[in-house]
């Protein structure tokens, strides 16, 4: 029985058809890799964060911020972010709540109303942002974790509505939130025998009966 011929390269000639074989191994290999490339479902998945656009406007980020705890009472907050892609101006007119209720808004400094820049954006709550401060917040405490329909009305775009998380007021929001709510202050001891600074009864007191 003959051995297989070496070429004179030194190296065994593959067959015709493991050749081919390989082939169809690296094409499927790279048909493959090209599943999970640019086109690829997974890359589709956007994040979940509340987000809403009408005409040039566009809300994200959309979050209703609470006291840290459940059934505490105090202010609550809402933040976002709004872009404009018009080439105007708009003011942020109103945030409401469904159901009632709405939010204060200022101006990150001094007074008048909360403006949108064209081809810009702009953060509502955090330091120097302007602010949306809902009162009495103590209802939303209850829907930790819930969601809460929130329109937002801009001055030339109307009504943009959208469903914002409800979170608490600690860790990453905690910078967003609302102020904690004031303790109330204690009520001044009354003295138990009132006297003036000179240690003697106050005008109006009972002297002590002699013995």
């Amino acid at each position: 029985m003959s051995l297989p011929q070496t070429p004179s390269g030194g190296t065994p000639r593959l067959r015709r058809g493991a050749v081919a074989a390989c082939a169809v191994v690296l094409s499927t290999a790279a048909l493959t890799a090209c599943g999970a490339g640019n086109n690829a479902e997974s890359l589709g998945i956007k994040p979940d964060n509340p987000s809403v656009t009408v005409d040039t406007i566009s809300v994200q980020n959309a979050n209703v911020i609470t006291q840290p705890e459940s059934g505490k009472a105090g202010p609550a907050a809402v933040s976002a972010t709004i872009f404009n892609k018009g080439n105007e101006d708009q003011t942020v007119d109103s945030i409401a709540l469904q159901g009632g209720g709405s939010a204060k808004l200022s101006p990150a400094q001094g007074a008048g109303p909360v403006v949108v820049p064209a081809q810009g954006k702009i953060v509502i709550g955090g330091q120097g942002n302007p602010s949306a401060v809902i009162e009495d917040g103590l209802a939303l405490t209850k829907n930790i974790g819930g969601v809460q329909n929130v329109v937002f009305g801009l001055s030339k775009t109307g009504a943009v509505k959208l469903d914002a998380f409800v979170v608490p007021s600690a860790s990453y929001y905690k910078d967003f939130g609302p102020s904690a709510a004031p303790s109330p202050a204690a009520a001044p001891a009354s003295p138990a025998n009132p006297a003036d600074e000179s240690g003697q009864p106050a005008t109006g007191a009972s002297a002590p009966a002699s013995p």
